[in-house]
């Protein structure tokens, strides 16, 4: 039991960081004012480890459209919970002087942190996305709205192009939504 409610926590901190060290670099992409909510929260939950990684990383590399140094983030992120999760369930056994560090765990530690990274990006989306659709049904033209709107709009417009509105309504939120979870099906 207390196994259990330690990886409960674990799993929970560390999609928190990780969704917002890509949030911000989604944000970043996007170009949001981050002075403003909820950038300034973004930004001070991932201050602490993007900063020393936007020092680190070569200049051309730090200059480019991507936030490499959030990516990267969430990157280490991912890969500290499946390190961390593979220390309590065995994945990585003690051995004498250590830890194992077969070829066998390291790949099952790697595996388990893209799928942890490409999980919460599918699973941040759609919140993302399932906002926008609330609010857009809720309340157009709010601060929020625009906000999502503005990190969603790259991955609806696509949608919109091929599917019509039907009596007036955009059916592209939907599809997206549908679409994450079976990305989210294909993952697991």
């Amino acid at each position: 039991m207390l196994i259990q409610i330690f990886a409960f926590l674990l799993e929970t901190i560390f999609f928190v960081l990780i969704a917002t060290a890509l949030l911000r670099a989604w944000m970043n992409r996007a170009r949001v004012n981050m002075s403003g909510q909820p950038g300034s929260l973004v930004m001070a939950l991932t201050d602490w480890l993007v900063k020393p990684l936007r020092r680190a990383l070569p200049k051309p590399v730090a200059r480019s459209r991507v936030d490499w140094a959030s990516v990267v983030a969430a990157a280490l992120l991912s890969l500290v919970y499946a390190l961390l999760w593979g220390a309590l369930f065995g994945v990585l056994l003690p051995v004498a002087g250590g830890l194992n560090f077969a070829p066998a765990a390291v790949l099952s530690v790697l595996i388990l942190a893209i799928k942890m990274m490409v999980r919460v990006a599918l699973q941040t989306l759609m919140i993302l996305v399932l906002g926008y659709a609330i609010l857009s049904w809720v309340q157009p033209g709010s601060p929020a709205y625009l906000l999502l709107a503005r990190l969603t709009e790259p991955l609806l417009s696509p949608l919109r192009r091929v599917i019509p509105a039907i009596g007036g309504v955009d059916l592209s939120a939907l599809v997206l939504l549908l679409l994450l979870q079976i990305g989210l099906m294909v993952l697991v």
